[in-house]
């Protein structure tokens, strides 16, 4: 969890969604949940990778963290209690450990035992079975020693070993602490120093009238023997051979072998912590630790086989004129529950003992926790629907954009009225595909749809490789057109490149009838077209003019594998590495004679980069490139033509907002060329031609 909070403030959620994946490791993590720690070692080793450190380096900065996060998250005074130097604070560490397991009862947190030597140096012994995890540690008191003491220290490891103790092998790692002083600045030196000197001085003259404290002890223990097992009705005193000496009334009753005063301590109890051998040596050596016994569930009365067996917590003194040892403490309970559980009450506890006030205080702490988990977990829900709600608009989004424009459909979603306007410059090609008609006649539904699916997913991937706009498709019918939406200088060379890809990808489409590759035939005508949005319950992008019909004529005189040009595309094309030959001049339905050609190769680029399977650094396509990077630039070609909409609008019966593609005949033909037309003049004056 820390690792994650980590992460996230200092590299952002991109470097964490990395690491993650790397580690293959799940997205979130919940504060009061237990996670194992191979999944802690899986992000360490992965942020190794990433950040190119150490794993000694990668837990050190972790440790630092963790402190910081346990300042922020409210254990800062806390922590400033522990100990009034480095020291006191890292022997209490162990007690601090005990009172947050109140609360965290799944908590293994290592052990720890500090020991000074005569240079001022501190030798800080580390128990753990969670190995590998050790550099931790110097992170840390590193940062605890800087925020809370003023202080540098340097630490290193001095021995390393493992230890087989009664719960198993443990991690034992003993660290050399070295302390410095933090220098402060010259200013600031003079007057700390004259501070210190005022200071001083008063002590050493209130020194004067005071003496130094002294404990006065009585002669004689003025309490009996049955007051004191009473007052203190968990404590336990036993000798240097564990022998039970004395117990308190309440562990009497509770474990009724304690009364003969003569088994071995060991016999009723086990050391939950710390986890070291039940023998006086041992004890003796973490004497400054808190010691949690649990009692042994085959010396229990049979009214305790079923209930879980009662730990005890408390203190280990060492009694020198009677060599023995005396261990106060008191139930281990975190809630009223397990007050319950146990068959126990309130009243068991003495009234001196702040354990009773703990059980309830932890209470009323276990039931915020339990609060702040639930609104933690509804947090991530709302996080995970939020993730899905964000793709599932992207969808719509994508589906949207498929059908508009990007820049219009922003602004229909906004709801403004989008503009329509006049182009000055484009290309538009119509395709469709050679006997169609016969075609659907011989074959199944579902061959046809098979057939034009494989067709225009080829054609579609042509018009991202030459950017051009595919403007919709009809049955058979195709058409795109280049320099719209976006004005482009280099519109008719990229239409005409996507005309070239559209005859080779035809041959890899079987025709269902013939089994061999289907033919289709293509017509391009470049001149100036209106463009806007008509509709609102189905909105579509259209096109509207003459070049639209032109277009459309030079597709259905056009020949079987052929690319029919307009004149107009032919001087476009002309000079600029296209290979073309001239038809001659033919009748063109609705346009009289007009001299044709037909478009061969594109003689720079080869088949491979027409298809977009390789990347030609040639002139020419940096030329496009560099057009299509500033097709900004060539927005004069693009002007707001609402007059000549509402024209074409009053045709329609209605109003209408910017739109999609319309030509001006409804016509019938008695050939092939009459019913491929027919196909896209849908029984009325004006052919929809709908954008996607």
């Amino acid at each position: 969890m820390y690792y994650y909070c980590k992460l996230i403030d200092r590299f952002g959620e991109e470097t964490w969604d990395k690491l993650r994946d790397a580690a293959r490791v799940q997205d979130t993590f919940m504060t009061y949940e237990v996670y194992t720690d191979n999944i802690t070692m899986q992000l360490v080793s992965e942020a190794c990778k990433m950040l190119d450190l150490e794993q000694s380096v990668v837990l050190g900065q972790f440790g630092e963290y963790f402190f910081e996060f346990c300042k922020r998250a409210g254990y800062d005074h806390m922590l400033r209690t522990l100990g009034g130097n480095l020291f006191e604070f890292m022997e209490n560490l162990d007690a601090l450990h005990g009172f947050l397991s109140l609360s965290y009862k799944e908590m293994n947190a290592p052990s720890f035992r500090v020991e000074k030597n005569n240079d001022g140096t501190l030798l800080l012994h580390y128990y753990s079975d969670r190995r590998g995890l050790c550099h931790i540690v110097p992170g840390i008191i590193g940062a605890v020693a800087r925020d809370f003491f003023n202080s540098k220290i340097k630490m290193e490891i001095v021995n390393q070993r493992e230890e087989v103790e009664r719960m198993g092998t443990k991690e034992h790692i003993v660290f050399l602490i070295t302390q410095s002083p933090v220098l402060l600045d010259k200013v600031c030196t003079e007057n700390v120093c004259g501070f210190l000197s005022i200071r001083l001085s008063i002590i050493i003259v209130l020194f004067g009238f005071m003496q130094a404290f002294e404990p006065a002890y009585p002669d004689n223990l003025c309490i009996d023997l049955k007051t004191f097992c009473n007052a203190f009705p968990f404590h336990i005193v036993f000798d240097e051979e564990v022998r039970v000496k004395q117990a308190g009334v309440t562990i009497q009753r509770i474990v009724p072998g304690l009364q003969s005063c003569c088994g071995q301590l060991h016999q009723y109890f086990t050391i939950q912590h710390p986890q070291v051998t039940f023998n006086i040596c041992s004890i003796r050596k973490f004497i400054n630790s808190h010691f949690v016994l649990r009692t042994r569930r085959d010396r229990m009365p049979m009214a305790w086989k079923e209930r879980p067996m009662l730990a005890l917590r408390g203190q280990m003194l060492w009694m020198p004129p009677l060599h023995c040892m005396l261990y106060l403490a008191s139930p281990l309970l975190r809630s009223l529950q397990e007050l319950e559980e146990h068959c126990m009450h309130l009243s068991d506890i003495a009234p001196h003992d702040a354990t009773r006030d703990l059980i309830l205080l932890n209470q009323q702490r276990l039931a915020e926790m339990e609060l702040s988990n639930q609104l933690e977990r509804k947090k991530e829900e709302l996080h995970q629907l939020s993730k899905h709600l964000e793709e599932e608009k992207q969808k719509t989004e994508n589906l949207l954009y498929a059908m508009l424009p990007k820049h219009v459909a922003n602004q229909l979603k906004e709801g403004k009225r989008v503009e329509a306007g006049e182009f000055e410059e484009c290309t538009i090609l119509f395709s469709d595909v050679v006997t169609f008609t016969n075609i659907c006649s011989e074959c199944e539904p579902i061959q046809i749809v098979s057939m034009l699916n494989s067709m225009y997913l080829k054609f579609d991937r042509l018009t991202t490789v030459h950017n051009v706009y595919k403007v919709e498709t009809i049955g058979d019918a195709y058409m795109v057109v280049g320099g719209v939406p976006i004005p482009m200088s280099s519109h008719t060379e990229r239409v005409a490149n996507f005309a070239l890809g559209m005859i080779i990808a035809a041959k890899e489409v079987t025709n269902p009838v013939t089994g061999g590759p289907i033919q289709i035939r293509v017509g391009l005508h470049s001149g100036p077209v209106l463009a806007g949005v008509v509709g609102e319950k189905m909105p579509r992008y259209c096109l509207f003019g003459d070049t639209v019909n032109t277009a459309s004529r030079m597709e259905s005189h056009g020949l079987p594998d052929k690319i029919h040009l307009s004149p107009s595309v032919y001087h476009a094309l002309r000079n600029k590495g296209y290979q073309m030959e001239e038809r001659g001049e033919i009748e063109i339905k609705g346009k009289g004679r007009m001299r044709t050609y037909f478009l061969q190769r594109n003689l720079k680029v080869t088949e491979s980069e027409i298809m977009g399977l390789l990347v030609h650094d040639s002139d020419s396509d940096r030329k496009l490139n560099h057009s299509t990077r500033d097709c900004a630039s060539q927005l004069p070609h693009y002007r707001p033509a609402l007059k000549g909409l509402l024209n074409v609008c009053s045709l329609l019966g209605g109003n209408t907002v910017p739109g999609r593609c319309f030509t001006v005949e409804n016509e019938t033909k008695e050939t092939e060329q009459q019913n491929s037309s027919n196909r896209r003049h849908i029984d009325m004056r004006l052919c929809e031609r709908v954008m996607r």
